[in-house]
Parts: C-alpha cells; sequence; structure tokens
C-alpha cells in the first residue's frame, strides 16, 4: 500500500535518483561509521545509505513507517519524535562495533531530509549535543540554509546565523529543486553541510543565547535601542559599538562580547 504523505508531520518525499546519488557522494559514508538519519520517510535516502555503511539508525516519528522501517535486517529503527531524542546517550549498535571499523570517540554523522515546519528546533536541539557528533548533512529549505551561513551586513545574517556559526564550519554543498520531491513542496531546497568546530571559543551558551535574542529582536534599530540596554543591566563596562544593527556585527564580535560580561 502506497504512504500518503502527511501535512502534520511535514513530509516531503525525496525521489530523484540523481539527487539522492548526489547527496550520498556529499556524505561520503564509510562502513562501519555510526551515522543516524532524521526522518528516513520511504527509505529513499536510507537504502543507499545503508548499503555503504552495513547498519544505519533511523529516527522516525510516523508509526507506519517505523513499522516498514523495523523490517530492515540493517537498520536500529527509534521511533520518536527527534525532540525527544537524547543524541548524547544513542548508543553505537553491536553491528556497527562488531564490524571491525575505528568508531574512534564514539561521535555520530547525522543525516536527514528534516522536516521543514521544524528545521530550526531540531538545528537547536543537536546544538545541545554538538559534542557527539561529528558532522550533519540535511536537507533543509534553501532559505533557511541561506540564514545559516550568511555573511555578516547581509540581509540573510541573522539570529540562526550567529548561534550557529559559533559552533560549526559551515558549507551550502547542494541545490534542490521542489520536482525532486514528493509530494513537491512549495519552496526550494537545498543541502548542507555542518562540521562542529575542533576548538569552539569557550562561552555561556545560555547567555550567549539571550545576547543574541536581544540583538536581533529589533533588527532594525540601532543596537544602542536593544543590546545597549541590555549589556547595561549586565554591568558591562568595555567598549561595544552600539550605533550599529544586529546584522552587521561580526560573529566573533558577538562571541567576544558574551566572554568580556561578568557573571
Amino acid at each position: 500500500m502506497k504512504h500518503l504523505a502527511r501535512k502534520r508531520f511535514g513530509q516531503h518525499f525525496l525521489s530523484d535518483a540523481g539527487i539522492i546519488d548526489a547527496i550520498v557522494q556529499a556524505i561520503n559514508p564509510q562502513p562501519g561509521q555510526p551515522v543516524v538519519e532524521i526522518g528516513p520517510g520511504l527509505a529513499a535516502l536510507t537504502q543507499p545509505l545503508v548499503e555503504r555503511l552495513g547498519h544505519l539508525t533511523v529516527i522516525e516519528l510516523d508509526r507506519d513507517l517505523a513499522k516498514r522501517l523495523r523490517s530492515h535486517p540493517q537498520l536500529t529503527v527509534i521511533e520518536s519524535d527527534v525532540l525527544n531524542v537524547d543524541f548524547s546517550a544513542i548508543e553505537i549498535a553491536p553491528a556497527v562495533l562488531e564490524s571491525g571499523a575505528k568508531t574512534g570517540s564514539g561521535k555520530l554523522r547525522v543525516v536527514g531530509n528534516l522536516p521543514y515546519n521544524i528545521s530550526t528546533p531540531i538545528l537547536f536541539h543537536l546544538l545541545d549535543h554538538v559534542d557527539r557528533i561529528e558532522d550533519q548533512h540535511f536537507m533543509l529549505q534553501k532559505e533557511v540554509i541561506d540564514r545559516m551561513v550568511a555573511a555578516p551586513d547581509s540581509s540573510d545574517f541573522s539570529r540562526l546565523s550567529v548561534m550557529l556559526q559559533w559552533r560549526y564550519a559551515m558549507e551550502d554543498v547542494l541545490f534542490v529543486p521542489p520536482e525532486c520531491f514528493d509530494p513537491p513542496p512549495r519552496v526550494n531546497s537545498a543541502v548542507v553541510r555542518m562540521v562542529p568546530l575542533e576548538q569552539p571559543p569557550v562561552l555561556d551558551i545560555a547567555l550567549f543565547s539571550e545576547m543574541v535574542q536581544v540583538a536581533f529582536s529589533q533588527r532594525r534599530k540601532l543596537l544602542r535601542h536593544t543590546l545597549g540596554a541590555w549589556l547595561e543591566q549586565k554591568g558591562f563596562t568595555g567598549q561595544f559599538d552600539a550605533q550599529r544593527r544586529a546584522q552587521e556585527v561580526p560573529v566573533e564580535e558577538y562571541v567576544a562580547l558574551v566572554q568580556a560580561i561578568k557573571t
């Protein structure tokens, strides 16, 4: 029986063989690597991945799809909302360990065609578990990826840009048009590569998140109207040019600013 895409899960199933192959090439999976796929759906990407890996862990919320996936002998299926999954606690499957592959520090590679309606919450959820992750390759709405990789002083530079760029090196690796899906979404898509920085800056992530949110809360206004007041409340006595808008401040300057705040 054909599975009908469910709007509440944001399901758009990848169906273009050429694009699927290009995504697999971008991921470059190696036998025995511990890989987790978010939202495998009808297994369009899952099958070529598992053929190269030998075993794959998948996270699927849709009960019917999870049932189908469990019949595959090379898959470990986690039936759950991905936002409820503790990636730091995911165990490397025995089949991967028995393969004799070098799993290094036990870090995971995470891939997936993310539901566009909750893609940003998923990215922030994974940020909480970034120390366990080797790299990430995701299909997302193109305009979201544009914001993720945007440079300062551009219209796409946003809170999302800052909150991810302080921790990841990111690259837009592949454009994917709507006709590559069934049903086709109303937006263009793309694939992003996210590699956690080996030596990220040390900072208070909760305070950093609060600061960036305040900075971009009224992005058309100068920062003296928003972030300036916030800095005063935090007792900041250093130098900071608040005669700029939020999108004009580089990521490194936001990082240095939060590091200079005495908590």
